[in-house]
């Protein structure tokens, strides 16, 4: 059987199945959404069985205690620890038409990132296979979303509470860091092999994170680019340098010479950050940020130690 038929018959199969479970049932009124790349998208009724590609995505679904409708994922998503054992629906290399339609979805939510959307939106919409998108380049748009697929799964006044629950907790944090000295700061967020630093940069969600956590961007003037040179990194000679990653990282980055140097090394103001809060937009995000401006606030006025 060719794929595009073998494709065909496994979603009429689904369907069918799906019809004969809501025999005798009042039929549910559709749901009308638009996605971040403003596609209008119709679901019959609340998904109930979803593909999460990206770990963004299933820890949204997650976060509406709706962990059970998740029936395929990435390659790479661990968390929450639940999802581990489910179906793999591709990753790094690419993605499977066929390992997302095998487990009869009703909702498919992809982020257009390593070409995911370009490869699984045509061919879904093409099934019939309801296909949201999602992107996540500033706190209001995570909030956005988690409003989104809480409408999308029937839930939405669940959504609505997290939503208002994540707002009150960032104004709770701007209110507390009002009128304090901002640091300039420098996030690390990866090292590459050639040297160069992944660092976070405004006009994403990990910039806004570490500026509504009360710092400020030590090197303001990045853009389009997330790479820089050691060099440069250090000539930015940040008050605070935070590190995406684990200790044992950190402390071989700065006992490097030039590293070991830079001020905010010397004295004391290098910390680890979480990558899962500030790496992946989500609810935990604003864990991150919580935590941040915590540590933040321990600092002396204006970031001095």
């Amino acid at each position: 059987m060719a794929p595009a038929v073998h494709r065909r018959a496994l979603f009429r199969a689904g369907a069918a199945l799906g019809a004969v479970a809501l025999c005798g049932r009042a039929k549910a009124e559709p749901i009308r959404l638009r996605d971040a790349l403003g596609r209008s998208v119709t679901l019959a009724a609340p998904a109930r069985r979803i593909v999460t590609i990206f770990s963004s995505n299933t820890e949204l679904v997650a976060s509406l205690g709706l962990v059970d409708r998740i029936v395929g994922v990435e390659d790479y998503t661990r968390f929450p620890p639940e999802v581990m054992p489910l179906p793999k629906v591709g990753g790094r290399l690419g993605f499977s038409v066929d390992a997302v339609v095998a487990q009869q979805p009703d909702l498919v939510i992809v982020t257009p990132a390593r070409q995911a959307a370009h490869q699984l939106v045509d061919p879904m919409e093409r099934i019939g296979v309801p296909v949201i998108v999602l992107l996540s380049r500033t706190l209001n748009e995570v909030l956005g979303n988690v409003r989104l697929v809480a409408q999308a799964t029937g839930v939405a006044t669940r959504g609505d509470a997290l939503t208002a629950q994540l707002e009150q907790r960032l104004a709770r944090i701007d209110a507390r860091m009002a009128g304090r000295a901002r640091p300039r700061a420098l996030m690390i967020t990866g090292r590459m092999g050639n040297g160069m630093l992944l660092v976070a940069r405004p006009g994403t969600y990990t910039g806004e994170a570490i500026v509504r956590a009360g710092a400020q961007h030590a090197m303001p003037e990045l853009s389009a680019l997330a790479q820089v040179s050691a060099e440069a990194a250090l000539a930015a000679d940040p008050d605070v340098l935070l590190f995406a990653g684990t200790s044992q990282a950190l402390d071989e980055l700065v006992r490097r010479p030039g590293w070991r140097d830079m001020r905010a090394v010397r004295q004391r103001r290098a910390t680890v950050v979480s990558r899962s809060e500030f790496l992946i937009p989500g609810p935990r995000t604003f864990d991150g940020v919580e935590a941040l401006a915590h540590w933040l606030e321990r600092l002396p006025t204006g970031g001095a130690a």
